[in-house]
C-alpha cells in the first residue's frame, strides 16, 4: 500500500472544515463509513502544527522556542496566538509591561527609563 498523504488542509478557497466520511484500518481491513468530524488539531496549517509539536516539545516554554527558531520573542507570540485563534481561543491580551521588560533586558533602555515607564510617568 502507498505511504498515505497528510490532509490537503487549508484547502485552496475553502473556509469550512472537512468532514470525513471513512475511515481505513488497513492491517485489520476493516473500512468504516459514516460523518466524522476531525478536531481542531487534525485541521490546523503545517506551519501551526510544527509550531505545537515545538511548543510540546520544550514544554510550553516559548523563550526557548524564541531560541531554537532564532526568532524575537515578539514574533514567536505572535505564531503562539495565530494558533491559539486557529483553535478556537482567543489569546490573552498582552501585558504593557512586557515590551518594556523586554527593552530592559536587551539593554535598550535604562533601568531609570524602564522605572518610569513601568510607573506610566
Amino acid at each position: 500500500m502507498p505511504q498515505p498523504l497528510p490532509l490537503p488542509l487549508p484547502f485552496p478557497g475553502v473556509q469550512e472544515a472537512p468532514l470525513v466520511t471513512e475511515l481505513l484500518f488497513p492491517e485489520a481491513q476493516i473500512t468504516v463509513r459514516g460523518e466524522f468530524l476531525l478536531n481542531e488539531f487534525a485541521t490546523l496549517t503545517p506551519d501551526n502544527l510544527d509550531f505545537l509539536r515545538l511548543y510540546i516539545k520544550v514544554r510550553g516554554n516559548l523563550k526557548e522556542v524564541e531560541r531554537i527558531l532564532g526568532l524575537s520573542y515578539p514574533t514567536i507570540r505572535a505564531r503562539f496566538d495565530t494558533l491559539l485563534r486557529s483553535i478556537g481561543y482567543e489569546p490573552e491580551a498582552a501585558d504593557p509591561r512586557d515590551e518594556t521588560l523586554r527593552l530592559l533586558e536587551r539593554g535598550e533602555i535604562t533601568p531609570e527609563e524602564a522605572t518610569k515607564r513601568l510607573k506610566g510617568k
